[in-house]
C-alpha cells in the first residue's frame, strides 16, 4: 500500500512518512477542535448537531493540515492536494498557465516546466531554482534523484518543489517514468550531477530537450566513471594546464551529445582535487543557469 501511495503522490519514503503523520495529526486536531466548538455552541445531540459538526470539520480540516504541514516541510504537497480536492468539487478556479518565451520577444503561449535530475548535494539545482525563481515564463516543477539521501531533495523541500525518487528497475524499463513526467507537464529536463546513463526511451520522448553539465572540457575526461573527484584526479594526474565545464545536449551515451557551451579555468601547480573542484563549481554556478535560459529561448 505504501509503495502505491509513493508512486501515486510521486514522493520518496521520508516524504510519505511525513505526509501520513500530517494527515494523522491534522485529523486528530480537527476532531478535537470541532468538539470543543460544538460544546461551546451547546447544540443538542440531534440531527442539527450532526449537520453543524460535519460542516465545522469540513472547514477546519484543510486549515489544520496546512498548518501542521509547515513544520513537517510538506506545505507544498498539501496546498496542491487541497486545491485538487477543491477543483474536483467545483470550488476554486483552475490556474491559467502563464506565457513563455518565444525566440524573439520572450512571449509565447504557455509556461515552460523544468525537471532537474540530480544525484548529489544539489548545489547546481539550487542555483537554477534561484535563477528562475521570479521568471514569469519558466518554472522548476520537479526535482528527481536516484539517491534517497540526495541533498537535492532538501533543496526541493526548501523551495516547495515536487520530488520524484527514481528506482533503477523502473528507470530502465519501457516506461522510464515518462508517465510521471508527463503528468507533471515537464517540457525540459536538466541534468545537474545525475550519475546514471539515460535510457533510450527517455531520449526519444524528449529529443533535444535534455541538457547536461560535465566538470571537464569534453571530449576529454568523459565517459563511464568520470564524475566528481574522479574527473579532477584524472586532470591533475595528466598535468593539464586547464580544465573547465562543458554544457551539452544529452544522448544515450555518457558525456556525449552536441556541445552547447564550454568555459575554462587554469589548473594550478599545487592544485588538489578539492581546490580544482571549487574552481569548477564556481564556473558551473555562474554559467549553467544562464545557458539553460539561452537554450530555452532557442
Amino acid at each position: 500500500m505504501f509503495e502505491q501511495l509513493q508512486k501515486k503522490w510521486k514522493v520518496n519514503s521520508l516524504q510519505l512518512a511525513l505526509i501520513l503523520c500530517t494527515f494523522a495529526i491534522g485529523g486528530s486536531a480537527t476532531g478535537f477542535a470541532g468538539k470543543k466548538i460544538m460544546n461551546a455552541l451547546a447544540i443538542g445531540q440531534d440531527w442539527l448537531w450532526t449537520l453543524v459538526y460535519i460542516l465545522l470539520i469540513t472547514i477546519i480540516w484543510p486549515m489544520a493540515v496546512i498548518l501542521i504541514s509547515i513544520p513537517f516541510g510538506q506545505y507544498s504537497f498539501f496546498i496542491k492536494y487541497i486545491r485538487k480536492i477543491g477543483n474536483k468539487i467545483g470550488i476554486g478556479e483552475k490556474s491559467q498557465e502563464p506565457e513563455v518565451m518565444s525566440r524573439e520577444s520572450g512571449v509565447g503561449t504557455k509556461e515552460i516546466r523544468l525537471a532537474i535530475f540530480a544525484s548529489g548535494g544539489g548545489s547546481n539545482a539550487a542555483k537554477i531554482i534561484d535563477h528562475f525563481h521570479s521568471h514569469p515564463a519558466v518554472k522548476v516543477a520537479l526535482i528527481a534523484s536516484n539517491n534517497p539521501n540526495a541533498g537535492a531533495f532538501a533543496v526541493a523541500e526548501k523551495n516547495h518543489i515536487s520530488t520524484l525518487f527514481i528506482n533503477k528497475k523502473v528507470f530502465f524499463s519501457e516506461n522510464s517514468y515518462i508517465n510521471e513526467l508527463k503528468s507533471t507537464k515537464i517540457d525540459f529536463i536538466i541534468l545537474a550531477g545525475f550519475l546514471w546513463k539515460l535510457p533510450s526511451v527517455l531520449i526519444r520522448e524528449y529529443p533535444g530537450k535534455i541538457v547536461n553539465i560535465h566538470p571537464a572540457l569534453l571530449p576529454k575526461y568523459g565517459g563511464k566513471g568520470m564524475y566528481g573527484h574522479y574527473v579532477h584526479e584524472a586532470v591533475i594526474a595528466s598535468k593539464e594546464r586547464e580544465s573547465g565545464i562543458t554544457i551539452h545536449y544529452a544522448d544515450e551515451l555518457y558525456d556525449h551529445g552536441k556541445v552547447i557551451f564550454q568555459a575554462t579555468c587554469p589548473v594550478l601547480e599545487n592544485d588538489t582535487t578539492e581546490t580544482l573542484a571549487e574552481r569548477i563549481h564556481a564556473l558551473e554556478h555562474e554559467h549553467y543557469p544562464k545557458i539553460i535560459e539561452q537554450v530555452l529561448k532557442g
